[in-house]
């Protein structure tokens, strides 16, 4: 006797395999912005721009692709903000981090990166989720 409702198939299931890749991006990117006095790059220069650039871009594709309406600009536009204040939030958690800093180009460039992101699923066909109808 076959069943439609094998446990891989279940909601809850698609769910979290959906929402994991984000929450593990998070977790790591908070791992990263609390490791006291982190410089990326060589002594005079540094890359800290573009790691957050490219680690925003990564955290906001990845939760619109876990959304089940990637393809509609509200939802788009809330990833955007979600992703922003979450880096607003983050930079306000550096500030105490020892040999820490906020700063406030570098929440302008994780929300730059969080709209690249979000884009990036929403015009790359390899990158936007099928998802049934």
């Amino acid at each position: 006797m076959t069943s439609d409702s094998s446990p891989a198939a279940t909601p809850e299931k698609s769910n979290a395999a959906r929402w994991t890749p984000p929450v593990v991006w998070v977790v790591i990117i908070l791992i990263g912005t609390s490791w006291p006095g982190l410089s990326l790059g060589p002594p005079g220069f540094s890359i800290d721009k573009l790691a957050h650039f490219g680690a925003y871009a990564v955290l906001a594709a990845l939760i619109l692709r876990a959304t089940r309406t990637p393809h509609e600009w509200r939802t788009v536009m809330l990833v955007v903000l979600a992703v922003s204040l979450f880096g607003a939030v983050d930079e306000w958690h550096q500030s105490f981090i020892p040999r820490r800093t906020m700063s406030f180009a570098d929440w302008v460039a994780d929300t730059l990166g969080a709209i690249a992101g979000v884009l990036a699923v929403r015009f790359l066909p390899f990158l936007t989720p099928k998802r049934p109808a």
